[in-house]
């Protein structure tokens, strides 16, 4: 599948998308995109679109833990209980969590067996019936710690948590002195790597001369206007386009991200609990064609992947959750064409 025969299946698709690769595999790289990114303002949609990526978010914070780690300023299996703002241990603690057994690594890796705050049901619901609402880092430690006892003992299983990335947020600040968003676009090299379309909502300005959003969309909710608080605090946080996300993926496989080639090994180690062969430290792991690859999704439909067979990094964005499936089905056509002969099962 020739870059031609790329843009076409992109096209060919029923929903609004972007698509964009780059890396050392490519000569040069290549995006596509198709639809409108708002119809209704006759905007349409391209690689340099801005969108919420959400879970996306969650790489850009565990590569910055790594970051902090390899300078020796937090220690990766040393329990959060002292880590963790006094308020939310007291919380957790009192719902049956064993902070003093939980660790940073559980936390990146989601084996510590916390609650996905997310998953209340009362939370959605409250989100859209009460789009403007300012949710606090508080008011969802507390909601995670209200839903739910412990789903299993710190490093026994997989379970994905978005409460334990508002937990890493927090113990990013308070080891940085600063604000989550501000350590992140420091320590990810924002300016260095050309983000010129990224920013995390709320605690930052939105860039001058950027696209306009694309509008996003779960089932007939138009979520664009839902305030960004529902989740800012490390789970997600961040707007950025294809073509920066995917730079992103490139330049942290390619070693222009860390200062030791140490510790992106270490953020793609293996855990021993169950479920560690998904999931990482702030990305999943997977196979496309019979080759390893890393990636992960963004809840309201983005996508980013990196292939090291081909040494090729792809992301990409539909404007709707329920076209995210869609979407990685054409990503990973996208990386399977690219893939030496050699490696494809």
């Amino acid at each position: 599948m020739n870059r031609e025969e790329l843009a076409e299946l992109v096209r060919k698709q029923q929903f609004p998308l972007a698509l964009y690769a780059t890396g050392k595999g490519l000569e040069r790289p290549w995006g596509a995109a198709a639809g409108m990114a708002d119809e209704q303002a006759g905007w349409p949609m391209s690689v340099d679109t801005p969108l919420r990526v959400a879970s996306n978010t969650k790489t850009f914070v565990a590569a910055t833990v790594l970051r902090l780690w390899e300078r020796g300023l937090i220690d990766l299996d040393g329990p959060i209980a002292q880590q963790i703002d006094p308020l939310f241990n007291e919380l957790l603690a009192a719902a049956g969590y064993r902070t003093d057994k939980i660790t940073v690594r559980h936390l990146l890796d989601h084996s510590a067996g916390l609650v996905d705050h997310t998953d209340a049901p009362e939370f959605f619901a409250t989100v859209v019936r009460e789009p403007t609402r300012f949710w606090t880092r508080e008011e969802q430690v507390r909601l995670g710690a209200k839903f739910s006892a412990p789903l299993s003992e710190p490093g026994r299983r997989f379970s994905y948590s978005d409460t334990g990335y508002i937990l890493l947020g927090d113990i990013v600040e308070r080891i940085s002195g600063t604000t989550l968003a501000a350590t992140v676009r420091r320590e990810m090299a924002f300016e260095r790597l050309g983000l010129a379309t990224t920013w995390w909502e709320i605690a930052e300005a939105e860039p001058a001369q950027v696209e306009p959003r694309a509008r996003q969309f779960f089932g007939d909710v138009d979520a664009t206007e839902i305030n960004a608080s529902m989740d800012l605090y490390g789970g997600g946080g961040l707007v950025m386009s294809a073509r920066d996300l995917a730079t992103f993926f490139a330049a942290l496989f390619e070693g222009r991200v860390f200062d030791s080639p140490d510790s992106l090994r270490e953020m793609l180690s293996k855990g021993p609990h169950e479920g560690a062969e998904t999931h990482r430290l702030g990305i999943a792991a997977s196979s496309v064609a019979g080759a390893e690859c890393y990636s992960h999704l963004g809840f309201w439909g983005t996508a980013a992947y990196y292939s090291p067979a081909s040494r090729i990094a792809v992301a990409g964005f539909a404007t709707s959750r329920e076209a995210r499936g869609k979407l990685v089905s054409v990503i990973e056509q996208a990386l399977a064409a690219t893939l030496p002969v050699s490696t494809v099962a």
